[in-house]
């Protein structure tokens, strides 16, 4: 039974809603996820901490979203699958590309390390080869850019984790599903 709900301002104490309202204020909008992580006020600041520092680090926002759609992807996310598909045009990527990434088709060869090393991180729980470590590292990746990455895995799987565990509505224009697109 999924038990977070996304809660309301009237909800949360004034903590909370002061956080509520400084989302607001910069997205124009609580997402539901923000508001179902807002069930823990130490959780939601937490989260948000850590994610304004991660998108802020080596990755470019791109990079970023790349991340996220291949976590979201292999988690099964419709939530961030939907929000990363709107953040991901935002930041460039066309919808083929969008697509392309989710299903690991990647021309570039930067991005298509990065990805794959995502994908083994995520599928294998952290376990990763060598050969992709060192496939990272040799397109111009750092150990730092390594450390950075398997935080925005875990980052991004703990979004879809929430999601998972929610019980509320995706508040993006839902992307199909890998399925869905083959039969289009």
């Amino acid at each position: 039974m999924k038990t977070l709900k996304a809660l309301t301002p009237n909800q949360v104490d004034e903590s909370t809603q002061e956080v509520f309202a400084a989302i607001k204020q910069k997205v124009g909008m609580v997402p539901n996820l923000y508001a179902a992580i807002g069930n823990s006020p130490a959780l939601l600041k937490g989260f948000l901490a850590f994610s304004e520092t991660l998108t802020g680090g080596v990755f470019t926002a791109k990079e970023n979203e790349a991340i996220a759609l291949v976590v979201s992807e292999i988690n099964g996310c419709e939530y961030c699958l939907s929000a990363h598909s709107a953040l991901g045009k935002m930041a460039g990527f066309s919808d083929n590309e969008l697509v392309d990434i989710r299903k690991g088709i990647i021309e570039d060869n930067k991005l298509n390390a990065l990805t794959e090393l995502v994908a083994e991180i995520t599928e294998n729980r952290g376990k990763t080869s060598q050969a992709a470590i060192d496939n990272f590292l040799s397109v111009g990746y750092s150990h730092g850019a390594l450390a950075e990455l398997i935080g925005m895995v875990a980052l991004r799987s703990f979004t879809n984790y929430i999601f998972s565990n929610g019980d509320f509505e995706i508040d993006f224009p839902k992307a199909a599903s890998l399925a869905e697109l083959e039969v289009a």
